[in-house]
């Protein structure tokens, strides 16, 4: 039977198994979605529904992906990977973010198609399903992003953006389909532009999905406030006289610091050692999900 993981690290896990269950939600939102607007859309000959059935579809191989990027982030450090399997997530995110600015191309480069040769008048009982969408992706999406605030996730905030973006291009399909029959075959062409405009949605918020995903897998500095609650931290630990410098980067769903900590010179390295361990020790137990403290000992 394994050793049990050290609090900080089950804490880790625990956010990312909270984000692989709600992914797993999304997906199935998004395969019973996509299943009513496609076929809604081929019925009702609205093919910005059908466009956004598509996509919704497409979005569940992005989710698995996520699902696969969580479950992996959640494995403890190991020989091969000291510092844990953090970055997963942030590849993950990468990784949506290259299908989703597929996915907006192709729909892009049918829109266009559709614009050109516009076919038959979309039928009025699709808006009432792209009302439901809009609906039921936004409530989903609020979800979403309150646990990604809960996991500190990045890629479960791209997620929820994701979604949210899907109920934007609803939005438009369903502006796109009420113009088409209001103004009847005259406008036929509007279905399409809903889609074009759609696909411009999408491609942006796979560009913001995949700006996150890589400063983080590029160890972009966190904001300021973090390091000012970490250096508050170790500066209450009696005997740290100051600090000097303090390093902190993201790795998935915790934050990895190394900090330089000045005590009196004159002290026993059993003591400094002890102040170090203190340190150490005080930044873990904190709710700022650290997961790995290195402490460096100077003289004041």
């Amino acid at each position: 039977m394994p050793d049990p993981l050290p609090p900080y690290q089950a804490a880790v896990a625990d956010r990312a198994h909270a984000g692989a269950r709600v992914v797993v939600r999304g997906m199935a939102l998004n395969a019973l979605l996509g299943l009513i607007k496609i076929g809604g859309g081929v019925a009702g000959h609205a093919y910005a529904l059908v466009a956004d059935g598509a996509e919704s579809m497409c979005d569940i191989a992005i989710s698995l992906v996520m699902w696969a990027g969580f479950q992996w982030a959640a494995r403890p450090p190991d020989k091969e990977h000291p510092y844990g399997h953090g970055k997963a997530e942030a590849v993950a995110g990468l990784l949506t973010a290259v299908v989703v600015l597929g996915a907006g191309a192709g729909i892009a480069w049918h829109a266009v198609g559709e614009i050109r040769h516009p076919l038959r008048v979309p039928q009025w009982w699709t808006l009432v399903i792209l009302a439901g969408v809009v609906a039921a992706k936004v409530v989903f999406s609020r979800r979403l992003n309150q646990v990604g605030r809960d996991t500190d996730s990045t890629a479960l905030g791209a997620e929820a953006w994701h979604h949210l973006s899907d109920a934007i291009t609803s939005f438009a399909a369903f502006v796109g389909i009420s113009i088409a029959v209001v103004g009847g075959g005259a406008y036929a062409a509007a279905d399409g532009w809903a889609a074009l405009a759609a696909s411009a949605v999408i491609a942006f918020n796979g560009l913001g999905i995949f700006r996150k995903s890589l400063n983080e897998v590029m160890d972009i500095a966190v904001p300021a406030e973090m390091e000012n609650d970490v250096r508050a931290l170790a500066l209450a630990v009696p005997g740290v006289a100051s600090l000097d410098k303090c390093r902190i980067r993201k790795s998935g769903l915790s934050y990895l610091v190394e900090i330089e900590v000045l005590v009196a010179g004159g002290l026993t390295v059993r003591r400094g050692h002890e102040i170090a361990h203190s340190v150490k020790d005080a930044l873990l137990a904190s709710p700022l999900r650290i997961s790995y403290v290195t402490v460096h000992i100077e003289p004041s």
